[in-house]
């Protein structure tokens, strides 16, 4: 009779998988399906294992980002996960693209919050020329003045609207793929897999930093959520926001409560084994879906959101800044 593994030979096994991540030899999808589904028993061999590797590359340091919804609403896509795409009925606010002085305002509240990169996001399929003149405007105005980090967010671009964004002084461009190619279409139907993807080379190409990530918790299986963590390292994605599904009441998905805290700092591991040396972000629904166990985030993830999301609250950026301390890790200075 197979007898069931001690903890030290588990802790044995999630070690040698770190050890191949840090050797650069890639783990293999059976790999991180096992990660995904390894006991809750294991979890701390697993988190264990995953800051060897987090820690080889970025030591305790802790990069802060801050999110400013330069547009809310009016966005003529459905997705599903979204409350400001045109099939969610969430009670949201609604306003054009924010002026320039507001969003240089924002670029301060990012630094006073200790963030060193600053993500401008809008709500559509992409910008119209005037709402690009404007967030050019700003990101220029901000680079001449403060020591901060840009990333744009502002929807499928052109290489011409990608070019001028890097030339204005963009240094990040974020698209995320969301989900796996074969699950895509059970999430929007406005824009494809594809789109993305190209959005995301178009980025490339203009000399931004790739930023791409995921939503896990929007019914995808343990598969699809390893085919999209393979496909962002083909991808070459600098920076990994992983968002965990906070499901709005009034959007298609609002009904979706598929995530639980073990599940999710599993994930985070597998992101880290599989994209060992990219920045791993805890991004969205990090406060609904981890709840107690947030800090423990931290030993796979590098990297964080301060203050509120898109139409969602976070937490207090103190509390973070606290989290950070108490793990004995610091926050990561801007350094352009």
């Amino acid at each position: 009779m197979m007898m069931s593994k001690t903890l030290q030979e588990q802790q044995m096994d999630w070690r040698k998988l770190a050890d191949k991540s840090l050797a650069g030899e890639g783990i293999s999808r059976e790999e991180a399906l096992e990660v995904l589904r390894a006991d809750d028993d294991e979890l701390l061999a697993i988190m264990d294992a995953a800051y060897r590797v987090r820690r080889q590359f970025y030591g305790n340091k802790v990069k802060l980002n801050l999110i400013i919804n330069a547009k809310s609403g009016h966005c003529p896509e459905d997705c599903g996960y979204c409350s400001q795409s045109r099939v969610s009925d969430a009670p949201i606010e609604k306003y054009t693209m924010l002026e320039k002085d507001v969003l240089v305002d924002g670029a301060r509240k990012a630094m006073e919050m200790q963030a060193g990169t600053y993500c401008i996001v809008a709500s559509g399929r992409g910008p119209t020329p005037r709402e690009l003149d404007q967030v050019v405007a700003a990101v220029e105005e901000i680079k001449a003045t403060m020591p901060m980090k840009i990333c744009a967010c502002l929807g499928i671009l052109s290489q011409e609207q990608a070019n001028r964004l890097k030339q204005a002084g963009v240094d990040r461009y974020n698209h995320n793929l969301n989900t796996s190619e074969d699950h895509y279409s059970h999430i929007t139907s406005t824009h494809t897999y594809a789109d993305r993807v190209h959005t995301v080379d178009t980025a490339k190409q203009a000399g931004m930093s790739p930023c791409s990530g995921v939503i896990m918790g929007m019914g995808e299986t343990d598969e699809q959520l390893v085919d999209v963590a393979f496909s962002l390292r083909e991808l070459d994605a600098d920076s990994i926001p992983v968002n965990f599904l906070n499901p709005i009441p009034g959007t298609p998905l609002g009904h979706l409560h598929d995530l639980d805290p073990r599940r999710c700092l599993k994930a985070l591991a597998m992101f880290r084994f599989v994209c060992p040396t990219k920045e791993i972000r805890a991004s969205g629904g990090r406060e609904v879906n981890l709840g107690s166990l947030q800090p423990l985030a931290l030993y796979a993830a590098n990297s964080v959101f301060v203050g509120d999301y898109l139409t969602t609250d976070g937490q207090e950026a103190t509390a973070d800044h606290r989290m950070i301390a108490d793990l004995g890790f610091e926050v990561e200075r801007c350094a352009l």
